[in-house]
């Protein structure tokens, strides 16, 4: 409809200048506009048509459950319905048992869209043929790192403890940084008789990741007297307690538990950061039409521009924001999954 409206409105200005102009258009003139106008429809008509002549009529979107998969179910269903009516075709949602059912669903074309977490991302690329088109952000960040944590500062921390504005103590110039990594120096500290709380083997910032870098600081990790707290908040509560002298989290999960602990931010010392670890995003089959890849990737971006569509979004994943992706923006999560990926299924 939108061809046709402009190219209407652009006759009619056309004709309205020639008429204050004072001059009559011949029936040839008006003959030769009226034959520029069907051929503007026409050709606009036939590049449209011909941009989804090959669109599936249906999309399979598929998220990776990180709640009950009903409640996720229902949180998605309003960003199928936005994307059904900006695409034109329908979008049906759908939660698989976890990441590894949906990847197989893309790769056999079950699926076509999927939600996924960064190494979730990195094995669909590789099994699947996916193409990574959007990441994730979280209050303004489209990454996020893991803290070291530690009740022994005179091991791991190479200068004073400093109190942030919450009272949360820092070491090692943790304080000032934003993105990581820090302290790495403090990092290959850790040793055979270092007591080290990881969160769980599916956690990137509180196994994946930081495993990785202690691997590429020379720390033998077979060595350490490592456990999985369960939680990011158990592994505070774990380096505050005293049962290891080191714990993973994500920054800052002191802040989960300080009203429980109010002394939480002085016994649990933050000495170290990993690297940047890229957040989650959305993937689109390799074999779909780029016309359609394109159209999806400017409606998700449209749509959390929306007051809604932010809060559909952060309902589902807690997602803020998005932007296209950069499969660069992968490249420690590959590596830590060539490095680690046995033991590393999440």
């Amino acid at each position: 409809m939108k061809p046709r409206t402009w190219a209407v409105a652009a006759l009619a200005v056309s004709l309205f200048a020639t008429a204050c102009g004072g001059d009559e258009p011949s029936d040839t003139e008006t003959e030769d506009a009226s034959a520029s106008v069907t051929a503007t429809e026409t050709d606009t008509a036939t590049e449209a048509a011909g941009d989804r002549a090959d669109w599936p009529d249906k999309l399979v979107l598929g998220l990776v459950p990180s709640r009950e998969a009903d409640v996720l179910v229902e949180n998605a269903k309003p960003l199928g319905d936005a994307l059904s009516e900006a695409l034109g075709i329908e979008v049906e949602t759908f939660v698989p048992q976890d990441y590894t059912g949906l990847t197989e669903a893309m790769a056999s074309g079950e699926a076509d869209i999927g939600a996924f977490g960064p190494l979730g991302v990195v094995r669909a690329i590789d099994r699947a043929g996916v193409e990574f088109v959007l990441q994730s952000s979280r209050f303004g960040s489209f990454t996020y790192h893991t803290q070291y944590m530690t009740n022994d500062p005179d091991t791991f921390c190479q200068d004073e403890p400093q109190a942030d504005e919450d009272g949360f103590l820092h070491c090692n110039g943790t304080l000032d940084a934003e993105e990581g990594p820090v302290g790495e120096d403090a990092i290959a500290l850790i040793d055979a008789d270092t007591r080290v709380a990881y969160v769980d083997p599916t956690s990137a910032s509180g196994y994946l990741i930081p495993a990785l870098q202690m691997i590429e600081a020379g720390v033998d990790i077979d060595a350490i007297q490592s456990t999985f707290s369960g939680g990011h908040d158990a592994s505070v509560i774990a380096v505050a307690n005293g049962d290891v002298e080191v714990g993973l989290s994500f920054d800052d999960a002191r802040s989960t538990i300080v009203e429980e602990n109010p002394e939480v931010g002085q016994q649990a010392i933050v000495f170290a950061y990993s690297e940047e670890i890229p957040n989650d995003g959305f993937v689109i089959r390799g074999d779909l039409p780029d016309s359609l890849k394109q159209a999806f990737v400017e409606a998700m971006l449209a749509y959390a521009e929306t007051e809604e569509g932010q809060a559909v979004l952060e309902s589902i994943y807690e997602i803020t924001g998005l932007r296209e992706a950069d499969e660069a923006d992968l490249d420690v999560i590959r590596r830590a999954d060539e490095e680690l990926g046995d033991t590393f299924e999440g």
